[in-house]
C-alpha cells in the first residue's frame, strides 16, 4: 500500500488515531486517505487547513499517499500571510473538514473535503523517487516574509526511523500529544511518526496535565511537548498526584521547539523518577540530534546526532570547525545528511545561502559540545550570542541560572551595545511575585556565582509575560526597546 506507512495494509484492525472520542483504526484511515488520494491525482501541491483534527492527519496521508506535496498552513496566522504562502506555493486545492469557513486569501482554490469515514476500492500507490517533495513547510519569518522549505521525501522517512533507532520506537508504542498540526513537530513527529512505527497517537486537542495524565494513565507510553507544557506540568506535579504517577510510568518524555530549562528538567526528574529527553531540530533540517533512549538524559543538552547525520561546530568564517571538549568553545552548529530540506521554494539566492561548501548547512544556532559529543546549544547566532569584554557568551546558560532563582517565573536574555564592552547583557524578567520583584545586583551576584562574573545581566528589565508564538518559544525580537 505504502513504503511510508506499511502499516495501512498490513495491520488494520490496529488503532491508529484519536483525536478526543473520533479515533480511526489503520483499515479506516487506509480507506478514508486512499479515497482523497484518488481526488487528488494530477494535483501539483495540497495546502492542507492543519487544525489539530482527524481531518488534518487523513488529508497529510493523502497527499503523501498520492505523492502530492502537501503545504500545511496555520489556521491562526494572518490575512497577509496566508495571501503570502498560496501565492508562492501555488497549491491546485485546499483540504479542510467539510463545511469550514476559510479565509478569504484561500478563496480561489478549489476546496476539497476530507471525509474521514469515506471508503473506496483499495490500490497499490506508486511510490514517488525518495527526492520527489513530500511537504512544503514555511519558517515563521522572522527576519522577513515565510519560506517555504521544501522537504523530500526521504528526509521525512531518515528522521522518521533515526529516530526508531535513538528512541527504540516500536508499533507497541501510543503516543500522546497537545502539538499544532501545522509544523514538523506535531505533524511530521507526532502524527506520522507513529504511522510508520505501526503504532498509535492520541491527540489532546488542547494541551492540558489532566489530559496528560488521563491518557499516559491508560496505556499511552511516549510524550511529546515543548517547554511551556514541560513548565505547566512541573508547575502542577504538587497538586496533581495523578500525574506525577502516569509520567512516573511513561517509557519515554520528549520535549523540542526550544530548549527546556534545566529548573524545570529537575522538578519534573524529582516529582517522578523520569527525565524528559531532548532533541534538536528546524523545519529545514528535521532532526538533527537527540539523548538516545539508553544513553543519559543530561539536563541542558539536546544529545548526539542521530544516525546518518553529521554536526560540527564552525568558528565566525564559517568554515574552521571547532573540535569538541572546550565548554567555552562555542560556534555555529552546520549539518549534513539525508534529513537536509531541498531548497527554499522559488529563493534560489536564499538557498545559496543557507549552505557552505560540501554541503553543510547553517543552521544558525550557536552550540558548545562536550568531549563525549553531546551538544549543548546557546542560542541562536542572530538574538542569542552575545559578544561582550572579549567573550562569546550564550543567552540559554545564563537563562537557566536565572530560572534557578525563586523570585523569578520567566527570564530571557539579550545583548545591547556598550561602548565600553562591545555588548552588554540585557536579562528581561517576569518575577514570580510582581509586587517584590529581586533586586538587579541580587540577580547579577546569582548568574555571576552559577557561571562567571563576566556573564552576569548588567541591566535588568522586569516585565508582566515574555512575547511567545505558537510553538512556546519567546520571539526576543518582540521585546520592547530599552
Amino acid at each position: 500500500m505504502s513504503l511510508l506507512f506499511p502499516a495501512l495494509a498490513h495491520d488494520p484492525d490496529r488503532p491508529a488515531l484519536r483525536f478526543g472520542d473520533r479515533s480511526l483504526t489503520y483499515g479506516e484511515l487506509a480507506s478514508a486517505a486512499g479515497a482523497l488520494a484518488a481526488r487528488l491525482d494530477g494535483a501539483s501541491r495540497a495546502a492542507v487547513w492543519a487544525t489539530p483534527t482527524l481531518e488534518t492527519a487523513v488529508g497529510v496521508v493523502a497527499a503523501l499517499l498520492a505523492g502530492v506535496p502537501a503545504v500545511p498552513l496555520n489556521p491562526k496566522s494572518g490575512g497577509g500571510e496566508l495571501a503570502h504562502i498560496v501565492a508562492d506555493s501555488a497549491p491546485d486545492v485546499v483540504l479542510a473538514a467539510p463545511g469550514t469557513e476559510l479565509p478569504d486569501a484561500l478563496g480561489d482554490l478549489r476546496f476539497v473535503g476530507i471525509d474521514v469515514d469515506a471508503s473506496g476500492p483499495t490500490r497499490e500507490w506508486p511510490e514517488p523517487d525518495a527526492s520527489a517533495p513530500a511537504f512544503v513547510v514555511y519558517t515563521s519569518g522572522t527576519t522577513g516574509p515565510p519560506k517555504g522549505a521544501v522537504l523530500p521525501r526521504r528526509a521525512v522517512t531518515s528522521t522518521l526511523d533515526a529516530l526508531q533507532d535513538a528512541w527504540e520506537w516500536t508499533g507497541d508504542d501510543v503516543l500522546v500529544h497537545g502539538l499544532p498540526l501545522f509544523h514538523v513537530h506535531g505533524l511530521i513527529l507526532g502524527i506520522l511518526g507513529p504511522l510508520r512505527r505501526g503504532g498509535s497517537v492520541r491527540h489532546l486537542g488542547r494541551f492540558s496535565t489532566e489530559g496528560v495524565a488521563r491518557e499516559l494513565g491508560s496505556g499511552a507510553t511516549m510524550l511529546f511537548g515543548v517547554p511551556t507544557m514541560y513548565h505547566r506540568i512541573a508547575e502542577a506535579l504538587p497538586a496533581e498526584p495523578e500525574l506525577v504517577k502516569a509520567l512516573s510510568g511513561a517509557r519515554l518524555l520528549v520535549s523540542g521547539s526550544a530548549a527546556l530549562p534545566v529548573h524545570d528538567h529537575e522538578r519534573i526528574a524529582a516529582a517522578t523518577g523520569r527525565r524528559v529527553i531532548e532533541r534538536y531540530g528546524m523545519t529545514e533540517t528535521l532532526m538533527n540530534t537527540s539523548v538516545r533512549a539508553d544513553g543519559e538524559a543530561r539536563a541542558g543538552t539536546v544529545g548526539v546526532p542521530l544516525p546518518g547525520v553529521s554536526v560540527r561546530l564552525v568558528e565566525d568564517d564559517g568554515v574552521t570547525e571547532i573540535p569538541a571538549g572546550d565548554p567555552e568553545a562555542v560556534g555555529e552548529i552546520q549539518v549534513r545528511g539525508p534529513n537536509l530540506f531541498t531548497e527554499y521554494l522559488n529563493r534560489p539566492d536564499a538557498t545559496a545561502g543557507a549552505f557552505a561548501d560540501g554541503g553543510w548547512f547553517r543552521t544558525g544556532d550557536m552550540a558548545v559540545r562536550d568531549p563525549d559529543g553531546y551538544v549543548r546549544i546557546v542560542g541562536r547566532k542572530a538574538t542569542d550570542l552575545i559578544k561582550s569584554g572579549g567573550y562569546k557568551i550564550g543567552a540559554g546558560e545564563i537563562e537557566n541560572a536565572l530560572l534557578e532563582h525563586p523570585g523569578v517565573s520567566e527570564a530571557a536574555v539579550t545583548g545591547e551595545p556598550d561602548d565600553d564592552l562591545g555588548e552588554r547583557i540585557v536579562a528581561w524578567i517576569v518575577p514570580a511575585d510582581a509586587e517584590q520583584p529581586p533586586a538587579a545586583d541580587e540577580l547579577a551576584s546569582h548568574v555571576a556565582d552559577r557561571l562567571a562574573p563576566h556573564k552576569r545581566p548588567r541591566v535588568v528589565r522586569y516585565l508582566e509575560a515574555l512575547p511567545r508564538n505558537d510553538m512556546g518559544k519567546i520571539m526576543k525580537r518582540a521585546l520592547p526597546r530599552g
